[in-house]
């Protein structure tokens, strides 16, 4: 059952946390117009029709769904260079930035179903202060909405995924964050907050104040900078 709060309302206040773990497309940047290119060449080229409400889920998951299995591989290795390839329009997310800036880098993380080769490029193209970790779909056996990725990232930031938070923007992260445990934050913009079942739901990240305090990471909502 949902139990999204409003984005007025911080239910987290009071609580501390070690660490937080970031998706990317959709959280820090908008990559939407470069995504949305690059799937249509690859669907026009392979003649399959791909839904559009696959949105947080590795390439991998949802070809599996629209191709034979003998073509998978071959698939994911066109649609990856297609993406790979076009990084237009790729921007920051409003408050993106300064709320990674403000952690230090042992309390953050990036974690996303994109391949490393794509999260690089990406990050690149917008000019995005990545944190030193990050997390692929090629580094873990499971992508989201599994825990994998997110237990992977708690591990090499050294702590407990009960003590992190999951930012993401799309129910199939928000669902994978849940499973490893971790206490989520959805930001809306990619689904509406009806369609995102989070401990808290704002948004945009510039709502978002996290203060570092000796006792651990707390979490302030604001009204976003106009």
């Amino acid at each position: 059952m949902p139990h999204a709060s409003l984005p007025t309302e911080n239910v987290l206040q009071g609580r501390t946390f070690d660490a937080v773990l970031f998706d990317m497309d959709g959280t820090l940047i908008d990559s939407t117009p470069a995504v949305d290119r690059s799937w249509a060449a690859w669907a026009r080229e392979w003649g399959v029709a791909k839904d559009d409400t696959a949105h947080g889920r590795p390439a991998r998951d949802i070809i599996e769904e629209l191709v034979p299995a003998d073509r998978v591989d071959e698939a994911i290795a066109r649609v990856l260079a297609l993406e790979t390839a076009d990084t237009d329009d790729i921007t920051v997310l409003p408050g993106a930035a300064a709320l990674m800036t403000s952690l230090p880098e042992a309390r953050r993380a990036i974690v996303t179903s994109c391949a490393r080769p794509l999260a690089g490029a990406r990050l690149a193209a917008s000019a995005f202060p990545a944190p030193a970790v990050i997390v692929t779909i090629d580094d873990t056996p499971n992508g989201k909405p599994e825990p994998d990725p997110f237990l992977e990232g708690a591990a090499r930031l050294g702590v407990d995924p009960n003590r992190c938070l999951v930012i993401e923007d799309a129910p199939a992260g928000l669902q994978a964050g849940r499973a490893a445990g971790c206490t989520t934050i959805a930001v809306t913009g990619t689904y509406p907050a009806a369609e995102l079942d989070a401990d808290l739901v704002v948004p945009g990240l510039d709502s978002l104040r996290i203060e570092v305090t000796p006792d651990g990471l707390i979490v302030h909502v604001e009204s976003p900078k106009s």
